[in-house]
């Protein structure tokens, strides 16, 4: 696998640029007397609000945590969102973790033209957000070029 910074830039790359909308990945290290475990940890901030985090939002697929997470299957899972051609997106399939559906709302390639399909299919409510800090930076952005 690749290295966290380059999926990284490569993901934010796809986020429309009007929203301050970051992924972050990192490991906790947890010592002990009886030992030491790595904590892995995704999440995703809308401003400085943490709108999915994993393992927080993992849906009950955390039993073994953090000896077994998610982890590698979240980051190939960014790596086939980033590969998928744009005539594509809206039909992927949903992902265990609802990380596909902020994705899906933040995403650049995704015209204005397709925000009412998306808002039926949206479910999460980091997702919601995420559009509708679009439609609000639009609808501004509108007001602002109708002025001049």
């Amino acid at each position: 696998m690749k290295r966290w910074s380059r999926l990284q830039r490569e993901i934010e790359k796809l986020f429309s640029s009007e929203l301050d909308l970051r992924i972050q990945c990192r490991v906790y290290r947890m010592a002990s007397q009886s030992g030491s475990t790595d904590l892995p940890r995704y999440w995703l901030t809308l401003g400085r609000e943490v709108i999915w985090d994993y393992p927080k939002d993992a849906n009950g697929r955390t039993v073994n945590y953090p000896y077994v997470t998610d982890i590698s299957d979240i980051s190939e899972f960014l790596r086939a969102y980033i590969d998928t051609p744009v005539e594509c997106l809206l039909d992927l399939p949903a992902d265990p973790w609802s990380l596909g559906e902020i994705l899906l709302a933040a995403d650049r390639r995704v015209g204005k033209r397709t925000y009412d399909r998306l808002r039926q299919r949206l479910q999460h409510p980091g997702a919601l957000a995420v559009l509708n800090a679009r439609l609000q930076s639009k609808a501004a952005e509108e007001r602002a070029s109708s002025e001049l």
